[in-house]
């Protein structure tokens, strides 16, 4: 899993400086709308038909969160949190940060994503740092389309296709459905956990990035494998793989009930109906945020 905890920050730093500049595929094009954490990148993002008066999310993966990695089978609700986020200009510079009240959902079980919920509205992020959020797409991706995968973290974008998708993919204890799979042009690294796959010709989120093959072994952890419908396992050395997210934007729409591929993602959609599910349960709650919030954080 392409992550980085805080307390080995120092030598991501040095490997960058060892490396120097990114491998060729990576260029620098438009962040705008990606963040920063810690140890991981995510995305501000958005769903159709929610209000800009609504507080913001961010997108990230589920192993990037500070407390360390769900268990198999876990999936983390509602929580309390102070988490906060670096805001990203198209540029990759840092604008300032944002910060997050609530986990809203978390799990490594058949997907790798978490959301947060931002004290902040997407107009009051607007008005102090000129960004926009990024919209999940509802539609599940397909087999040959141009992606971006673009990480707030180390401020680059990479640029390949959808090579296919991998019925399951294990790694370590963990599995997941229907990963995304990208060709060889996304050699992402660590650190690029909780990038937004996006679609370059629709600007919107098809999936978020969380983990590669690095030295060719079989289902390691840093090593997934792809065990297909007959139970064939197939090792890819180097290839990145994501975890989609049109199940999540259908549910938190109201459009879905994460009966999809595979079974991917059941388990939300009973532990978020407590949470009164839906668009109108992501638009309330902010009676008492005040204007006048300080432009470096917000």
């Amino acid at each position: 899993m392409y992550w980085r905890p805080f307390r080995v920050l120092l030598v991501a730093l040095l490997v960058v400086m060892a490396i120097g500049a990114p491998p060729a595929h990576a260029t620098t094009v438009d962040l705008s709308g990606t963040v920063a954490l810690s140890n991981c990148s995510g995305s501000l993002v958005t769903l159709a038909g929610l209000p800009a008066s609504a507080p913001a999310l961010v997108l990230t993966n589920g192993h990037c969160l500070e407390e360390g990695f769900p268990e198999p089978g876990e999936v983390i609700v509602d929580e309390p949190t102070q988490r906060t986020f670096t805001v990203l200009g198209g540029d990759g510079r840092e604008l300032g940060t944002v910060r997050a009240s609530r986990l809203v959902y978390a799990t490594m079980t058949g997907t790798d994503a978490a959301l947060y919920q931002l004290s902040a509205r997407y107009t009051d992020i607007e008005r102090a740092y000129g960004v926009t959020a990024l919209e999940l797409a509802v539609d599940r991706p397909r087999a040959g389309t141009s992606i971006a995968v673009a990480s707030g973290y180390w401020k680059w974008t990479y640029r390949c296709s959808i090579d296919g998708f991998a019925a399951e993919l294990h790694e370590g204890s963990y599995v997941w459905q229907d990963s995304i799979r990208y060709t060889p042009e996304c050699q992402t690294i660590g650190g690029t956990s909780g990038s937004p796959i996006i679609d370059v010709t629709t600007g919107k989120v098809v999936g978020v990035n969380n983990t590669g093959n690095e030295s060719g072994q079989h289902c390691t952890m840093n090593n997934p494998c792809e065990v297909d419908e007959s139970g064939q396992v197939t090792v890819r050395k180097g290839i990145g793989y994501g975890q989609q997210t049109h199940l999540l934007a259908a549910y938190l729409s109201g459009a879905g009930d994460f009966e999809g591929p595979g079974g991917q993602l059941a388990r939300l959609g009973g532990e978020l109906a407590g949470l009164g599910g839906g668009l109108a349960g992501l638009s309330g709650g902010l009676a008492g945020l005040s204007g006048g919030l300080a432009q470096d954080q917000l």
